[in-house]
C-alpha cells in the first residue's frame, strides 16, 4: 500500500474495565482480515492481551498497539486497560491519537471511568468517538442509554448508525439515509429521523452550507466532510455507533466510520508541545506540522521492557520523516542515536518498516537511554522541546517491601527500575525515618500486579506491610532567622552571618529560595552554598521529622568576611538561620488527604456511609450508575483508610471496588500532630 498520512488513522480505546476494549481490538482485526477470527479473552487468544499475566487474569493491564490496513488505510489501534489503578498505562494513549473512542458497555450503561475519559480526551482537544458495545446482551435498553449519554454529555452525542433486527445488526444513519439501510426496521427512532439530526448538528459549524441545506433541504455527503471534521475536532459532535464484538454487529460499520469520517493526521487538532527557552523563562505552546519534509518531531508514550529482546520505546511520529539509520537526538541529549530498525506493532508481533510519517506509531529497540515522554528529534536545536506533560493521578497507595532472600537487594532493585521505566504512576521511595523502601502505585490492584509480575517473570518474592503515611510539615506563619557561623582554628577561619525571612505557600507549591541581598552583602558566590545549608533541612523536616513543603525561604542580608567566608560557612549559617526561622514561623504537620470512589449495591450504602463517617471522611455526593448500584465519593486521610479495602470487602460480600486519587496536603488534627511530635522527639534526643 503506497504510503500517505491523509490514509492514517489513530484511535485509542478507552473506558471502564469489562466494556469489551480487546475483544472489539481482536473484532476490528480479525474483520479487516489481520488476523483470524476467534480470538477470545477468555481463552487468552487475542492480539492485545498478550502478556501470561493479562492471559491468566482476562483483562489488560497495559496499553497495546495494534496496527493494520483496511481499505487502503493504515489504522493504529490502542487498547488500553480500563481499571483506575492502569491509568499510568491508559492516559498516555491519548498522548498518541487524534481520536478517544470511549467504549460503554451497554448493560452496565455509563461508570465510573466514563466521564472521566471524557473529560481527559477533550482536555487534550481530541476528536471523541462513543463506541456502546456488547448490544446483544441481555436485559438493555438502548434507547434510554442514548437518552443517558445525551443528558450526561451533551446533545452532540448523536447516533451514526441504530441498532435493527432486535440488535443483530446495524443501520447506517450518515451514508446511506435512504433505500436498502433505511427500509430495515430499527429498534429506536427512525434512520431518517436520526440523519437529519446529525446534518443539522453538522451543518451548524459552516454559514454557507446552512444556507444551502435550508434553501434545498438536503447536501451531498461530500459537502459534509470538511464541516463534518471541524465539528469532530471542535466537539460539536460526538457520534455514537453500536457494536458487538461477541456477534459482530456493527463492526464492519465501524470500520467504515474509523475509514471515512475519523480525522487523519493533517485534520485532527494539533498535539500539545511546549517549547521550553534554553536561558529560562516561561515556556511556550509549539505546535508540530504534520509534513514530512520539515524536521522530525516524535513522542515517546511507551517503554516495555521485554526479557528478551530488551528495551522498547514506542512513539507516535508528528512531525518530519523516520526512516531505519536516522539519526535521533533523545530529549534534551547532545549525542545522537541511530535508529537501526523500526517496526510497527501488532500486540507482540513486529513488523519492520522502511519509514514513518506523521501520524504513525512505530517502535524502536535496545536504545536504553530513550524513557517515558522523551521527544526523539533529528535536530540539536530541539532540544527544548518537550510534550505537555499527561495529567497523570498521584500515586498515593503504597507498600514497604523488602526481598525474602538475603542476597536479593540488588536484583529487587534492578528490577523495581525496569517497572519504573515502564510505568508512570509507579515510584519507589526510601523513608530514611522508618528505613523502609515504599513501592507507591494508584491502588491495591496496581501492586498486587507489580509484585505477581516479579514473582512470575522475574522469580522475586517479596515480603509486604503497610508503610507509614507520608505526612509532611510546614509553616503556618512568617518569620525571621539569623545566624553567625564563625570558627577560628589557628590558620585560615571559617565566617559567614545570614539573615532571612520565610513565609507559607500555597498548598501544593513545594518550595522557593529567593535572593534578596542587596550591595553584596553576601557575595553572589556564597547564595548556592547558603541555599544548600536551607535544602538540607528540607528532607528532615523540624518538628516531627517529615519533609517540609510550601514554604518560600528570603535571604535578605548577611555578612562576609574576605579572607575567612568559605563555602561551608555559609551553608553552616543557611541551615542553623533556617531552623531559627521555623522555630518562630508555628511548624505544623501536614497529612494526604485522598478523594475515594466507590461502587457498591446500593442497599449497602448506609453500611459504607457511616463507615466512611467514622474515619474522618467526608461524603461529597453519590449517584446511581445503573440500577442497584450506588457510585459514593468522599474526601478521607490517608492514614485513615489502611484497613478500608478489608472492611469494604466484608460489608458487600466481594461486591463493592474503590479507588483512591490524591487531592491535597491539609493540616493533621492537633491530637495526631502531638502523637507524631512526641513519637519523633526520642529520635532527636538519641542523635
Amino acid at each position: 500500500m503506497a504510503h500517505s498520512i491523509k490514509r492514517i488513522r489513530t484511535l485509542a480505546l478507552v473506558g471502564q474495565a469489562g466494556c469489551g476494549k480487546t475483544s472489539l481490538a481482536e473484532a476490528l482485526l480479525a474483520k479487516s482480515g489481520s488476523v483470524p477470527p476467534g480470538g477470545s479473552v477468555e481463552r487468552g487468544s487475542t492480539v492485545c492481551d498478550y502478556t501470561p499475566l493479562e492471559k491468566q487474569l482476562q483483562h489488560s493491564l497495559k496499553l497495546a498497539v495494534a496496527s493494520f490496513e483496511s481499505q487502503e488505510t493504515r489504522i493504529h489501534l490502542l487498547d488500553t486497560p480500563g481499571y483506575p489503578d492502569f491509568l499510568g498505562h491508559a492516559l498516555p494513549a491519548l498522548a498518541a491519537v487524534e481520536t478517544a473512542a470511549i467504549v460503554i458497555n451497554a448493560q452496565n450503561g455509563i461508570e465510573m471511568m466514563t466521564p472521566r475519559f471524557m473529560q481527559w480526551a477533550a482536555k487534550r482537544s481530541l476528536d471523541r468517538l462513543i463506541i456502546v458495545n456488547k448490544i446483544d446482551a441481555d436485559n438493555v435498553d438502548l434507547q434510554a442509554l442514548l437518552e443517558r449519554i445525551q443528558q450526561a454529555f451533551g446533545k452532540e452525542c448523536l447516533p451514526l448508525n441504530l441498532p435493527a433486527a432486535k440488535r443483530s445488526r446495524v443501520s447506517d444513519c450518515f451514508f446511506a439515509p435512504s433505500g436498502e439501510a433505511a427500509s430495515g426496521e430499527v429498534d429506536f427512532s427512525s434512520v431518517e429521523e436520526a440523519h437529519r439530526r446529525l446534518v443539522d448538528q453538522v451543518v451548524e459549524i459552516d454559514e454557507k452550507l446552512m444556507e444551502s441545506y435550508l434553501e434545498k433541504g438536503e447536501v451531498e455527503p461530500d459537502e459534509l466532510h470538511e464541516p463534518l471534521e471541524r465539528a469532530l475536532r471542535e466537539g460539536h459532535l460526538i457520534p455514537v455507533v453500536f457494536t458487538s464484538a461477541k456477534t459482530g454487529a456493527g463492526i464492519a460499520e465501524l470500520l467504515e466510520v474509523i475509514v471515512k469520517l475519523l480525522p487523519n493526521p493533517t485534520e485532527g487538532n494539533p498535539p500539545a508541545y511546549i517549547s521550553v527557552p534554553a536561558a529560562g523563562g516561561e515556556p511556550t505552546d509549539l505546535q508540530p506540522i504534520p509534513d514530512p519534509g520539515r524536521h522530525v518531531l516524535a513522542h515517546v508514550f511507551k517503554i516495555e521492557i521485554d526479557p528478551y529482546i530488551g528495551r522498547l520505546a514506542v512513539f507516535r511520529v508528528h512531525q518530519g520523516r523516520v526512516t531505519p539509520g536516522t539519526q535521533l537526538f533523545i530529549g534534551e541529549g547532545r549525542k545522537p542515536v541511530k535508529a537501526g530498525h523500526l517496526f510497527m506493532l501488532r500486540g507482540k508481533h513486529q513488523t519492520e518498516v522502511n519509514e514513518g510519517l506523521p501520524g504513525d506509531i512505530l517502535a524502536v529497540a535496545k536504545i536504553d537511554e530513550i524513557q517515558f515522554d522523551h521527544i526523539l528529534h533529528d535536530s540539536a536545536s530541539d532540544a527544548h522541546v518537550h510534550a505537555r506533560p499527561l495529567d497523570l493521578p498521584t500515586s498515593v497507595f503504597g507498600l514497604a517491601v523488602q526481598p525474602k532472600k538475603r542476597g536479593d537487594e540488588q536484583k529487587v532493585s534492578d528490577v523495581l527500575h525496569k517497572i519504573i521505566a515502564e510505568d508512570p504512576c509507579f515510584r519507589i521511595e526510601h523513608n530514611a525515618q522508618a528505613n523502609e523502601t515504599v513501592m507507591r502505585g494508584l491502588g491495591e490492584m496496581h501492586l498486587k500486579t507489580v509484585l505477581d509480575k516479579m514473582s512470575s517473570q522475574y522469580k522475586l518474592d517479596l515480603e509486604t506491610r503497610l508503610p507509614s503515611i507520608a505526612y509532611r510539615e510546614t509553616i503556618a506563619m512568617r518569620a525571621d532567622g539569623h545566624n553567625r557561623h564563625k570558627k577560628q582554628t589557628g590558620g585560615a577561619g571559617q565566617f559567614g552571618e545570614v539573615y532571612l525571612k520565610v513565609e507559607p505557600l500555597p498548598r501544593g507549591k513545594g518550595f522557593e529560595f529567593v535572593d534578596g541581598v542587596k550591595g553584596g552583602s553576601i557575595p553572589n558566590q556564597f547564595i548556592p552554598a547558603v541555599e544548600k545549608g536551607v535544602r538540607g533541612v528540607l528532607a528532615s523536616g523540624f518538628v516531627a521529622g517529615f519533609p517540609l513543603q510550601d514554604v518560600r525561604v528570603t535571604v535578605y542580608d548577611g555578612k562576609h568576611h574576605p579572607v575567612d567566608s568559605k563555602e561551608v560557612a555559609f551553608v553552616s549559617a543557611g541551615r542553623k538561620a533556617f531552623l531559627d526561622a521555623l522555630a518562630k514561623a508555628r511548624p505544623i504537620v501536614l497529612e494526604p488527604i485522598v478523594n475515594v470512589e466507590i461502587v457498591a449495591p446500593e442497599e449497602r450504602m448506609g453500611d459504607i456511609a457511616g463507615e466512611l463517617s467514622g474515619h474522618r471522611a467526608h461524603i461529597k455526593g453519590s449517584d446511581s450508575p445503573r440500577p442497584g448500584l450506588v457510585q459514593i465519593k468522599a474526601t478521607a486521610p490517608l492514614a485513615e483508610l489502611e484497613h478500608f479495602p478489608a472492611r469494604l470487602k466484608s460489608l458487600t460480600a466481594g461486591h463493592g471496588s474503590y479507588s483512591l486519587e490524591f487531592s491535597h496536603y491539609e493540616p493533621a488534627p492537633p491530637q495526631l500532630q502531638q502523637k507524631l511530635v512526641a513519637a519523633h522527639k526520642p529520635q532527636v534526643e538519641a542523635e
